[in-house]
């Protein structure tokens, strides 16, 4: 299969790989010319996968056009860029199938990225989520994802062309729940490195990641998701993975604000931070459903009114009692 993959970032970097080690023809699509350049040159991205080899045989390029008569064409960009790509892929004779791999929503409509995407272009998409790592991923560490559309034959398509080794894939025709699972993690991501900023335990973790998760589910099945879909892949493995890993720029960012950088200059040094995007959309997302998060409703406090960590956390140990199963997810 012909694969084009839009955006050479560690992720972008990896799933390529990951699809060339199957035998299938691959080519990275980067707007950048230096970076194009850089990746072509030393066949690595020193910055986000030091020491790993680019394939010789995985094109790196700048012409748009390359993404014609592809069988299947990834858009791995940062959420704020997908529908630029999505209005791009619309002018392009034959995209093929269309993978997104961005988690978020869009700002504005807060809509989930494949209906942003769907928009734009008339072609099948398919949701590709899961607990993934680009650093382990690119070297081959075994990992799991999920697939979802609502056109059975493309994710068929996507699983024989991704699928090997080091990289299993599991259906799931819920993609509400796959793509709600993947953005809204990022938050609780971004809470469980600002309790360990503060120095925080592994009891206070772990409340959060469970706490995190019955939130997450409570908004997804709101927009109608299946409950099931957040004790999966998606939801339980995502969101466990990004509140733990060293390798997440989420966490990253939580844990210095925990220590007490300004955001600001957390963004800064971090770089690309979904979770801080993702929190105000799905604070905004939840009011509009009347649909309570309060994980969420603090970190936007934090993030977005100046408000103190740890105030934050004194708060949410401070709200009334409930029963566990009160408005539970399942």
């Amino acid at each position: 299969m012909k694969v084009t993959v839009l955006g050479s970032g560690g992720w972008g970097i990896a799933l390529a790989m990951s699809v060339n080690n199957n035998g299938h023809n691959v080519t990275l699509w980067s707007p950048f010319e230096k970076e194009v350049i850089e990746l072509s040159t030393y066949r690595e991205s020193k910055k986000l996968l030091k020491g790993v080899k680019i394939p010789e045989n995985i094109g790196i390029t700048t012409d748009f056009n390359v993404v014609e008569g592809s069988d299947i064409t990834i858009i791995a960009t940062p959420s704020i860029a997908v529908r630029e790509m999505a209005k791009k892929l619309g002018g392009v004779k034959n995209p093929g199938v269309i993978v997104n791999v961005a988690k978020g929503l869009e700002k504005g409509t807060l809509k989930r990225l494949s209906t942003v995407i769907a928009e734009e272009v008339s072609v099948p998409i398919v949701v590709l989520s899961g607990p993934s790592h680009a650093e382990e991923v690119a070297r081959r560490v075994p990992t799991s994802l999920v697939a979802s559309s609502s056109d059975h034959n493309a994710v068929a398509m996507v699983i024989k062309a991704f699928a090997g080794d080091c990289l299993r894939l599991y259906s799931n025709d819920d993609t509400i729940g796959v793509e709600m699972g993947g953005a809204l993690k990022n938050i609780i991501a971004v809470a469980a490195g600002a309790c360990d900023g503060l120095g925080l335990g592994d009891n206070t973790r772990a409340a959060l990641i469970t706490r995190g998760l019955t939130e997450i589910a409570r908004l997804g099945v709101a927009l109608g998701a299946k409950e099931r879909t957040f004790a999966g892949l998606t939801g339980l493995g995502d969101l466990v993975v990004t509140c733990t890993s060293k390798h997440s720029r989420n966490h990253r960012f939580g844990e210095l604000i925990g220590s007490g950088t300004p955001v600001s200059e957390a963004l800064d040094a971090v770089g690309t931070v979904e979770g801080y995007y993702a929190t105000e959309l799905a604070f905004e997302l939840a009011k509009s459903v009347n649909v309570e998060m309060p994980i969420t409703e603090k970190c936007y406090d934090v993030l977005y009114n100046s408000a103190d960590v740890k105030t934050a956390i004194k708060d949410l140990m401070l709200r009334p009692i409930k029963d566990e199963h009160e408005s539970m997810w399942i």
